[in-house]
């Protein structure tokens, strides 16, 4: 499969908020499989609709926890659950950098091996 990524893919940890509009909200934890400035790739038990977005909580290298919005923009029904591709939307500049900075520790290490 040819890489249409701008990124490089970061392996990282996280749950979604699933909240429908005048409903309670449900917190699902998710398996991130893939992430990069773009967008992350994740599997989940829940079932997600392509082309909605969801809110999400990513913990980084650091243990610190970035509050972010997801837009889903592919999923595919395996054995395992579901998996999602979904781009970032409106991400703050500082997650940007945050996850910017974990992309070229990962380079700089994958240069030594």
């Amino acid at each position: 499969m040819e890489e249409r990524r701008k990124g490089r893919r970061l392996d990282l940890s996280g749950e979604i908020i699933i909240k429908e509009l005048g409903g309670d909200a449900e917190t699902v934890d998710i398996k991130i499989t893939d992430a990069s400035t773009a967008g992350l790739g994740f599997v989940s038990d829940k079932q997600l609709v392509i082309g909605d977005n969801y809110e999400a909580n990513l913990t980084i290298w650091t243990k610190e926890v970035l509050h972010v919005i997801v837009q889903i923009v592919r999923a595919e029904k395996r054995d395992d659950g579901f998996h999602y591709g979904a781009m970032f939307v409106g991400m703050p500049e500082d997650v940007k950098v945050r996850i910017k900075v974990f992309e070229t520790v990962e380079e700089e290490k994958a240069k030594q091996s």
